[in-house]
């Protein structure tokens, strides 16, 4: 187990915003910084970090949290995991206290099949670059494509023995079980029989945007005709094809720098890139482009450029995936090479310079190059050409945003001298077969919905007001404020309720504490009356009160509470607040103010509940007696009610 001492160590250097940027492309705002959100598909920044409170809140998603419960949402983590990730990344040396053999044999399946595959990426390493045969064939091949030695050993590159079972073998002499070197599919068993599924290839490792291994590439060198080429890891717990892009935790960094993405086809174009300087590069690794891959990049940039290969299948087989890329409202860009080149060979010929000199010239836009493509498939055969330009609209139809589209139908009229009126008709076509007879007779039921009064969701008062007590302990608990208190006192003259200004000087989490203990005001929702326990004896200590160390110290749920309050102030902004009773802190107002008025409006709906249960009591009660009773409680509690009124219209 990991030392609480390394613990604190790691909370106190990590930072979130750099954290994050490594996976999300952030951008200032105000004092935060907002981006995509990494967990859901969308197009309007809604995910918020905040390096001052050192938090971050995903408003799509609702998750939120410290930089360790980010990595264990997004990289799915353990705890441990996501520690070991920030010790590595700041050069923070490790220190373990002793497991015992029950614990090692509690780690989770998935965290296994990570060891396993790390343990085998270095042995694939160990390989190519200690032994003789590694050497003479493996690392020979790396030297003939151009790799560097630098370069190599960046990607991890490695080589698989030319012997039926030296990985399996090795590994479990070395404590590693059969059970997960099967499921990683490192090793193949059948019946007696066990192994390796890579045997005689050079090893590329596909990691994920945080550098895990994941999972295998393997090319085999000799000229063995029933072998494929390439062999992939097959799919397991932790690798998952249509997830992954080789090369992207590499390129990341470079991709929200450059604010664009370039996609190949294979290992060796992402890695002779890369070595070439281009480093914003990654492939699907061979597999058909998917969704969830376009979503990767999405998160880095808006901006894809595909490079095709010199052939017409290659072109072909990446015009099909545009269309997926259009749907996720990205911008695409294609530039083909020059017939028999690939992105490897041509970066092997050519400098960095040249490289970017004609990715710039030759990129551009998909219905420029679409259009020109398949026209000159059409040449002057009018059947053909009316089936191409369908092809074509069907492409902009893809696209999520209306006024892209629009911009891209005029282009296609220009460009294959078709009116865009028949384009539009045409659009229109496409888009209203895709939705299904039955939506569409939902869509005009909802036009008739539509005409009912719309109703506006209840808001829960007495949540918000607690929540907001929270909030004001957290942010401005330790300082020191001047509070009026109004004395409730009887007038000597008339016998009547009057209220004396008294002013008294403590911390805000003081004067919390005892109004509501003076009210015996307790915390109706669960979480909140722990949490207000937790900070009012955190603030009680005497100690110095970070906001980062509380949260870092809380339980997971109520580290997710208390970064969806303090990473909600400024949503609070955009609604009207004030028509339910609710204070919302302006830059203007004092604290002071704030606490005063949060707690006046908290004893005011307290009592206007108090009212509702003794005018029901009235309506139930049994006996005119108790019904006398009841309204001289409700005459009282009016009156406190008016007092409340009063205190809060003065200070507001």
């Amino acid at each position: 187990m990991i030392s609480k001492s390394t613990i604190d160590t790691v909370f106190e250097t990590a930072r979130v915003e750099e954290v994050i940027g490594d996976f999300v492309q952030l951008k200032r705002s105000g004092s935060n910084l907002k981006g995509l959100s990494p967990f859901t598909d969308e197009r309007t920044p809604s995910f918020m970090v905040s390096p001052v409170k050192q938090i971050w809140k995903d408003f799509s998603s609702g998750k939120g949290g410290n930089v360790v419960a980010f990595l264990m949402e997004h990289e799915h983590f353990t705890y441990p995991e996501a520690i070991r990730y920030l010790a590595k990344k700041y050069g923070i040396e490790i220190e373990e206290t002793q497991q015992s053999d029950e614990q090692k044999e509690q780690a989770n399946e998935r965290e296994s099949m990570y060891l396993v595959s790390e343990y085998a990426s270095k042995f694939f390493q160990h390989s190519l670059l200690e032994t003789d045969e590694g050497k003479a064939i493996g690392l020979s091949y790396f030297k003939e494509r151009g790799f560097t030695s630098e370069t190599i050993k960046k990607f991890d590159l490695g080589y698989s023995p030319d012997k039926w079972d030296a990985f399996t073998n090795k590994a479990r002499d070395d404590g590693y079980k059969l059970e997960y070197l099967e499921k990683t599919g490192l090793t193949i068993v059948k019946e007696d029989k066990k192994f390796d599924r890579f045997k005689g290839r050079v090893m590329f490792p596909i990691h994920s945007m945080s550098g895990r291994v994941l999972g295998f590439g393997g090319r085999i060198l000799n000229n063995t005709k029933k072998a494929a080429k390439y062999l992939n890891s097959p799919e397991s717990d932790i690798y998952h094809k249509s997830k992954v892009l080789y090369g992207i935790y590499h390129a990341k960094q470079a991709i929200s720098k450059e604010d664009n993405c370039y996609l190949v086809e294979g290992y060796t174009d992402v890695i002779q890139f890369f070595q070439s300087g281009i480093e914003n590069t990654v492939s699907s690794s061979g597999t058909a482009l998917t969704p969830e891959q376009i979503r990767l990049i999405n998160r880095l940039t808006k901006n894809i450029t595909v490079l095709f290969d010199g052939d017409a299948a290659g072109t072909r087989a990446s015009l099909r995936g545009i269309d997926l890329i259009l749907e996720q409202g990205m911008n695409v860009k294609v530039c083909p090479f020059p017939e028999g080149e690939d992105p490897d060979s041509f970066a092997r010929a050519n400098s960095e310079e040249e490289i970017r000199e004609f990715l710039e010239e030759n990129s551009q836009d998909f219905i420029k190059y679409k259009a020109s493509l398949l026209m000159d498939e059409a040449k002057n055969d009018p059947v053909k050409k009316a089936g191409l330009i369908r092809d074509m609209v069907n492409s902009i139809a893809k696209i999520p945003d209306n006024i892209q589209q629009e911009v891209y139908l005029q282009e296609c009229s220009r460009i294959m001298d078709i009116s865009d009126e028949v384009l539009y008709a045409t659009l229109a076509q496409i888009q209203n077969k895709e939705v299904p007879s039955s939506s569409r007779q939902g869509k005009q039921k909802m036009e008739v919905v539509r005409e009912k009064p719309v109703t506006t969701p209840k808001v829960d008062q007495l949540y918000i007001l607690e929540r907001n007590i929270i909030k004001i302990l957290m942010l401005y608990g330790n300082e020191v404020e001047d509070f009026e208190d109004l004395l409730l006192k009887q007038n000597d003259d008339t016998g009547e309720l009057i209220l004396e200004p008294d002013v008294q000087q403590s911390k805000v989490f003081e004067k919390v504490f005892l109004d509501l203990q003076e009210d015996e005001i307790a915390f109706s929702n669960e979480d909140f009356r722990e949490l207000y326990q937790v900070l009012i004896n955190r603030l009680n200590t005497g100690e110095e009160f970070e906001i980062g160390n509380v949260v870092n110290e809380l339980e997971p749920s109520q580290s997710k509470e208390i970064t969806d309050i303090l990473m909600q102030e400024e949503q609070y902004e955009l609604h009207s607040w004030d028509r339910h009773d609710i204070p919302v802190k302006k830059k203007e107002q004092a604290v002071n103010q704030y606490v005063t008025q949060t707690i006046l409006n908290l004893r005011r709906h307290l009592i206007d509940r108090k009212l509702q249960e003794l005018l029901e009591g009235i309506r139930t009660a049994e006996t005119e007696d108790e019904r006398t009773d009841i309204k001289n409680e409700v005459v009282g509690f009016n009156k406190l009610r008016t007092l409340l009124s009063e205190r809060l219209g003065r200070v507001m």
